[in-house]
Order: structure tokens, then C-alpha cells, then sequence
């Protein structure tokens, strides 16, 4: 592979160069040090802290390690007088660092890099078990973030203190992504814990549309759609059969989709008396998965705003899985669970820094999991240099 030089990368003009717009929104945040006794600029230590996770590392330790070892690396992009700063000195100014600048920079980088809009978006929220303090009373960071399924991008996210409070930040997250620009016309699938038909009116209020999973929070209404299913007429349902072989498993999954909803908005369709409204489709999905020595079959019922388009349909319901797959590749290859950030705001910042790193590495073109691309940008800077160059 040929080198690809520093220089060359913050040279490009190209609103997609990864690095200089990174480096570009690093800089604009705010900094409340005395300026005459910075050693560390926040943005050579938020650029550090990129490179090294994306190189494999996920505690400060290992942060300051890598370092310390690509000193030189680092020195192509800024000037890095005094060095690299401990792991303790890292983990105190994260701690401080406003997770809501963050979260603006964040944003304001995926604007510029990835400005197309997005036609499916996953909301889905993941826990880090871990960042609990059971001692001073801190429960578990529990991070909210809105996915873009297609270009398998995080696109916003924000952080409530448990699961149970998905339901107020949902909609919150959804206005957000309406004032930027990235909600119209695009389809919205959320999990069962989010199917409330004041977050439906919500999406389909910025105009939206919504893929909602029922399972277990309306009861009456699930009862009511299966048995619709199991006793409509043929010519009201439209039927697709896929059949996937992957991973020592066979997955055969049966969708139904009808158009026939009069009747839920004529009757109380949530178990509290809320109306759903917006309903122009449900779907039946039954999946059968046989391995070798056994098999297990699930059924899901969704409710939607979306025509009855049976592709369209199951693209968005398999589409939900990427958001899973994303907390699936946090946990088992950034070790997000293991990490004990507890104190200050460095839970939610070091969050931020992970979803750059998934983002830049799944930019990169080569095919290889992300764990293989993490193990060679440390092995390699030029091959980390090319995952942060132009797109």
C-alpha cells in the first residue's frame, strides 16, 4: 500500500475530508481554561482520544499508551508541544466537558460528512451496564440514539438515566431531527417501548412516516390485530416469503401486510384510551429459525402510517436490527459494558468518541469487520491515515 501523507489529507478542500472537518469541529469547542496555561488544547486531546479508539483502545490507559507510542502520527496533524497527557489528567477533563457542545459538534460533523438525507431511521437506546455507582446512587448510563439503517450511521443520540424514561426522549429526539433537517419523508421504526400514539402523531406530525412494534405494551391492540390475522381474507392481505441461510441457521420469515385499519381508529386502540391515528398498514411477521439440533418461531405485529408496500414494509422491519447491531459491535468490540466511567460527564462524552470511531472505520471501504480495521490501524498508520481521509 502506498503512504499516504498527513499533509495531504488536511491539504483537501473537499467538504468530505473526514480529518480536517473533524478537527474543524474539535476546535470549535469552547475551552474555559486560562489560555496561557494550556499544555493540552482540547482539540489535540479529542483528536488523540479518536485515533487511539479507533487503534483498539478503550480506557484512558490505553489511550495514553498509544500515545505516547504515535507521538509522531499525532505531530502531523497538530503540534502536540508538551506531549500527551496522562490518564488521569484525560479522565478529569472529560469529566468536565459539556456532553451538550459535544453532542453539537457531533451532529454538526455528521451534517457535513454524510449531508444526504436518510430514508430509514432506527430509534433504539442501549445501557452501559457498568457506569452504575451503587454507593453514591448513579444508575446506569443509558444512551437514546437515532440510527441511519441504509448508511449504517449514528446520526443523534442523547442520554437518559433508565430505560423506563425512553418515552419522554423519544419525542425530544425526534424534534431534534426535524430541526435538522434529517426527519422528512423518511421512515421512523422504534421497538415496542415506543409504540405511544403520542410519539407516532410526533412523527408523522414532522412528515414522517412510522414503523411501530407492538409487543406486550398494548395488549388489547395486539389481541385485536392477531386475531384480524387469523381470520382475514385472502384478498385483503399482501404475502412475501424470505428464506436467509447464515451463521449454521435457517431463517424463514412469512410477512402479511393489510391495509384493512378502519377499524382500529374506530375503537379505543391503547389500553389506557389513547387513539392511534395515522395507521394506513399493519404487518404480521412469523420467523421460523432452525439450527441443527433444534428450531424456535416468533410472530411480531407492527402498526404503520406507510402504504401498504410490502417491500417497502420489510425493508424498514429487518432494517431495526442495524441499530441492534450497532450496540451488539459497542459492547463486544469497543467494550462499552466494561468500561466504569462514573464520575462527571465522561460516560456520555467517551459515548460521543465511540460512535466517531464506528463512523469513520465503517466509512472505510476495505470489507473487513470492524474489530480487523481496529487491530490494523494500530498496527499500521498508514492504514489508520487512510480511515481518516477523504470519503
Amino acid at each position: 500500500m502506498s503512504s499516504i501523507l498527513a499533509s495531504d489529507i488536511l491539504a483537501q478542500e473537499s467538504p468530505r475530508a473526514r480529518l480536517g472537518l473533524l478537527l474543524q469541529q474539535f476546535r470549535r469547542l469552547p475551552d474555559e481554561r486560562d489560555p496561557e496555561r494550556i499544555m493540552y488544547p482540547l482539540h489535540e486531546v479529542l483528536l488523540l482520544c479518536v485515533c487511539a479508539t479507533i487503534c483498539s483502545c478503550d480506557d484512558f490507559e490505553d489511550i495514553e499508551a498509544w500515545g505516547n507510542a504515535h507521538a509522531d502520527v499525532l505531530r502531523q496533524f497538530s503540534e502536540f508541544h508538551f506531549g500527551v497527557p496522562c490518564a488521569r489528567w484525560l479522565r478529569a477533563l472529560f469529566n468536565r466537558i459539556d456532553p451538550q457542545l459535544f453532542t453539537a459538534c457531533f451532529e454538526a460533523w455528521i451534517k457535513q460528512l454524510w449531508p444526504d438525507r436518510h430514508d430509514l431511521i432506527a430509534i433504539d437506546g442501549k445501557t452501559a451496564r457498568r457506569s452504575h455507582g451503587r454507593s453514591r446512587g448513579i444508575k446506569a448510563m443509558h444512551v437514546l440514539s437515532a440510527y441511519a439503517t441504509d448508511a449504517r450511521l449514528t446520526l443523534a443520540q442523547t442520554t437518559v438515566s433508565e430505560k423506563s424514561n425512553e418515552i419522554t426522549a423519544i419525542p425530544e429526539l425526534i424534534d431534534h431531527l426535524a430541526q435538522t433537517k434529517q426527519l422528512q419523508g423518511a421512515i421512523v421504526t422504534i421497538d415496542a417501548m415506543g409504540c405511544q400514539a403520542d410519539i407516532a402523531a410526533r412523527i408523522t406530525g414532522h412528515k414522517a412516516h412510522f414503523l411501530l412494534a407492538l409487543k406486550g405494551n398494548h395488549p388489547n391492540l395486539e389481541a385485536e390485530i392477531a386475531s384480524y390475522f387469523n381470520d382475514a381474507p385472502p384478498d385483503e392481505l399482501i404475502c412475501e416469503t424470505t428464506l436467509d441461510k447464515a451463521h449454521g441457521r435457517i431463517e424463514t420469515r412469512i410477512h402479511a401486510l393489510s391495509a384493512n385499519t378502519g377499524w382500529i381508529a374506530s375503537q379505543r386502540s391503547g389500553d389506557g384510551g389513547t387513539r392511534f391515528t395515522g395507521i394506513n398498514s399493519i404487518l404480521k411477521i412469523v420467523s421460523r429459525i432452525e439450527y441443527p439440533d433444534r428450531c424456535s418461531t416468533e410472530t411480531r405485529y407492527y402498526i404503520s402510517s406507510l402504504a401498504p408496500d410490502i417491500k417497502r414494509a420489510i425493508h424498514a422491519a429487518r432494517g431495526h436490527w442495524g441499530v441492534e447491531s450497532m450496540h451488539w459491535l459497542l459492547d463486544v468490540v469497543f467494550n462499552e459494558d466494561q468500561n466504569r466511567y462514573r464520575a462527571g460527564h465522561g460516560a456520555q462524552n467517551m459515548a460521543f468518541i465511540r460512535r466517531f470511531a464506528i463512523n469513520l472505520l465503517r466509512a472505510e471501504p476495505s470489507g473487513k469487520s470492524l474489530k480487523i480495521k481496529r487491530k490494523r490501524a494500530g498496527w499500521d498508520p498508514n492504514f489508520l491515515l487512510k480511515i481518516l481521509q477523504i470519503k
